[in-house]
This record gives C-alpha cells, sequence and structure tokens, in this order.
C-alpha cells in the first residue's frame, strides 16, 4: 500500500498560477534642487523611472479565467501577469479589489478554457483536517506542502479589520500569498494570505481566508462591482470578556457585546439594544466581533440573517436585514484653496457610507478631512486624514460649504479644534 498526495496535485496544481506585478516608481535624482550641479547643467536634473515586480500566487477559480489573488500581490501595479503551471504566460486585467479584505480577482485576457478549482465550504472545515498549500514560495516554482487545518476564526492577524482566518501548518512562505488552500476533496477552502515568522520563513503558522468570503467577493466582482461592500449594521461591538461573560450570565467569553447603536439603522429596527450579546449568525456561533462581521459579510446585502441574541441568561431570535451604509447626507467633497491652513485638503460631510470607506465609526459625525495633497499648507501644519474639523475661530463646522466660506477669512490667528481618533485636540495658526 502507498499513501500518495499525487492524484489530488494532480487535479489541482494546474489551476494554481504565478502572479507578476510590475509597477513603475519615480526615483527622485540625488542631485535634485542642488545649486551646484544646477549651475554647471542649467537645468534641474531630471528623475529617473525605474520598474518593480512582485511575485505572488493565485487560483483559477472561473473556466473564463477569474483568478482569485492577494491585494497585497498586486498593490499599485501598471501591468498584471500570470503564468501557468505549463510555462504559458498570460496579460491580465482588474475586475475588483479590496485592501481591507486584502482580496482581488483579475481577468485573463484570453477566452480559455482554463482548467479550475472549484471553491468549497470553509463553514464545514474542521480543526485536524488535511490540507495542502499550493503556491510559488520566493519564485522557486510552483510548491506543494501539507499540513493540517490548525485552528479556525483566528482574528487580529493583520493590521487592517477583517479577522476571520483558516489557521493551518502546511509551509507557507513569501510568494504564497494567493496561492490555494486545498482540501481533500480537491476544493479551494482558503486564499493563503499571511504568516507568523521572526526570519521570514515558515514556522507553521499560516493564515488563509475563508473561501466563503471568497464566493461572495468573486460574485461582486462578476455582478460588475467597482467595489465591495459589506453590509450595514448600525451598530458598534465590543470582545466579551470573562467578567463581561459573568456578569451577562454567559457559560463562556464568546459573542459581540452590542456597545452603541445607531438610530434608525437595521439594528435599531431589528430591536438590537446596547448590553445585549449577539452569539450565533444563522445558527453558526459567533465568537467575537471580527466573527460576527465575517458572517454577516458572508449573508450578503439584501439579505435577511437569523441573529441569536443573548439578554439576561435567555436566548432569542431576531431577523436583521442587511443593506448598504446609507449616505444620510451629500458628502459634497471640496478642496480648499487659499491662504489658509487648510489650502490642498479635500473635505467631505460624513455619513455611515464615507465613514465605512474611511474605515471611521459608523456613528462619526461632521465634516472630515478625505485626502491631503502632498506638501500643500494643511499637509505641513499637521492635519491628516480623517480628521474632524469641529470648529474653527469659534464657529461650529457642520457642512463643507461652512468650512470653505470660512477658509475664504483673513484672521491675524487661526483656532482650529479637530477630532482625531475620538479625541479633541485645539490648534492655533498664524
Amino acid at each position: 500500500m502507498q499513501l500518495s498526495f499525487s492524484p489530488l496535485v494532480k487535479q489541482t496544481a494546474n489551476a494554481v498560477v504565478n502572479v507578476y506585478a510590475e509597477k513603475t516608481v519615480q526615483s527622485r535624482s540625488p542631485f535634485a534642487d542642488d545649486p551646484f550641479f544646477e549651475q554647471f547643467f542649467g537645468q534641474r536634473m531630471p528623475n529617473r523611472s525605474e520598474k518593480q515586480s512582485s511575485l505572488g500566487s493565485g487560483v483559477i477559480v472561473g473556466k473564463n479565467g477569474i483568478v482569485v489573488t492577494n491585494y497585497h500581490v498586486i498593490t499599485d501595479a501598471d501591468n498584471i501577469k500570470i503564468a501557468l503551471a505549463d510555462g504559458r504566460e498570460f496579460e491580465t486585467s482588474v475586475m475588483l479589489k479590496d485592501e481591507r479584505l486584502d482580496l482581488a480577482v483579475l481577468k485573463v485576457k484570453s477566452d480559455g478554457p482554463f482548467e479550475t478549482v472549484p471553491l468549497g465550504d470553509s463553514d464545514a472545515v474542521e480543526v485536524g483536517d488535511l490540507v495542502l498549500a499550493i503556491g510559488n514560495p520566493f519564485g522557486v516554482g510552483q510548491t506543494v506542502t501539507s499540513g493540517i487545518v490548525s485552528a479556525l476564526a483566528r482574528n487580529q492577524v493583520l493590521s487592517g479589520d477583517f479577522g476571520f482566518f483558516i489557521q493551518t501548518d502546511a509551509a507557507i512562505n513569501p510568494g504564497n500569498s494567493g496561492g490555494g488552500l486545498i482540501d481533500m476533496n480537491g476544493q479551494l477552502i482558503g486564499i493563503n494570505t499571511a504568516i507568523f515568522s521572526r526570519g521570514g520563513g515558515s514556522n507553521g503558522v499560516g493564515f488563509a481566508i475563508p473561501a466563503n468570503l471568497v464566493k461572495v467577493f468573486v460574485a461582486s466582482a462578476e455582478g460588475g462591482n467597482g467595489s465591495f461592500t459589506r453590509p450595514f449594521i448600525g451598530a458598534s461591538f465590543e470582545p466579551v470578556t470573562s467578567e463581561v461573560a459573568d456578569a451577562l450570565g454567559l457559560d463562556r467569553a464568546r459573542g459581540a457585546l452590542v456597545s452603541s447603536v445607531i438610530e434608525g439603522g437595521p439594528a435599531e429596527k431589528a430591536g438590537i439594544k446596547p448590553g445585549q450579546v449577539i452569539i450565533a449568525v444563522n445558527g453558526i456561533a459567533v465568537e467575537h466581533p471580527d466573527a460576527l462581521g465575517y458572517r454577516l459579510t458572508t449573508v450578503g446585502i439584501g439579505h435577511i440573517a437569523r441573529v441569536t441574541i443573548s439578554e439576561n441568561g435567555k436566548e432569542r431570535d431576531i431577523e436583521l436585514a442587511l443593506a448598504e451604509a446609507p449616505e444620510t447626507s451629500p458628502r459634497d467633497e471640496r478642496l480648499i484653496e487659499g491662504r489658509n491652513p487648510f489650502s490642498g485638503a479635500v473635505v467631505g460631510n460624513l455619513s455611515p457610507r464615507l465613514a465605512d470607506e474611511l474605515r471611521m465609526p459608523a456613528a462619526s459625525q461632521g465634516v472630515v478631512i478625505t485626502q491631503i495633497n502632498r506638501g500643500s499648507p494643511a499637509a505641513r501644519v499637521g492635519f491628516r486624514p480623517k480628521d474632524i474639523i469641529v470648529a474653527v475661530n469659534g464657529t461650529p463646522v457642520d457642512k463643507s460649504t461652512t468650512l470653505e466660506t470660512i477658509a475664504k477669512e483673513d484672521p491675524s490667528l487661526w483656532r482650529v479644534e479637530i477630532e482625531r481618533d475620538g479625541q479633541r485636540i485645539r490648534q492655533f495658526f498664524r
């Protein structure tokens, strides 16, 4: 008797590709703006452009050439190619990408058909299941490693606001990003995306984005959406600590504690209140707030989620309608110009939708800086994107037009009050 993964590898490996991303960057000449060299050359030293390449992996999930990879593999790329296991190369275009989820969908510029790996049900995965990781580590060529599922629902893995990963001890190294985590049925259960490592190599602690989230993302790309939108809940949540669990009569520390609810939002309409704990979605346990966000995202906008709530030691189910974050007030983005400390800043009116795009709390209100031009007065005085302008010279700033009007004044002293990361800051400028 001979045990081998070879039949499984033959079934799936041709659908795992290498992803080559190339971008052009401007390198500033070390002699730029140097008066000595300008005296001799009579002009500024020209900046040089150079090309930088990055290497990752991807998985073909559609016979027409739909490829899933990581966002960080193709970030800011001008040209993206894929290479199949048989050596053929193809140009691709980006259908959809999202930094927060670290996912991207590419479309091969060829009619195909291509070999694919079917998307599996990541909710059916259990700790201890055998898995294969297929990718291109360190650019050495397609490599297959084996291991088991070490844990599920891992959060606090990346710095972003997505926290729900499958953990595996199958060796994952730089270059494996975007590659496939394959189960014993030859189905894709995850997209390899991160490792915990001190030296850059595999320590047996790798993480993959679950396939059920990939399904929703691919469907959004195929639907022609320019961006990926997650459901708006209209509430904020905190982890349940052991002390909170004891106080609320929970048998263990689990779930998402409702800390606040936005008036008129989906959560309030469904009857969700602060102090309640959401412990399951559609019958699947919720371990932490990140897991709640994942579960609702995989249910999808336009659907109804059955949410299990624990309150006063009792559990009950409610229905939560999932919708996009509303733009309750027009963002009315404006570039501030002129002789004032805000010059070069783009500001807009906050709404739940704009707050979600900026990764700010959904309840944030006021006029927010969405962008700052490099080298502008606003950048030099220290303003940052996501700063909320509360008041200027004692006048409350309630709309972007209000700030634009105030910015046209010419006082001898500017007194500015802003809110940054929940803290009020007062600044003075002359």
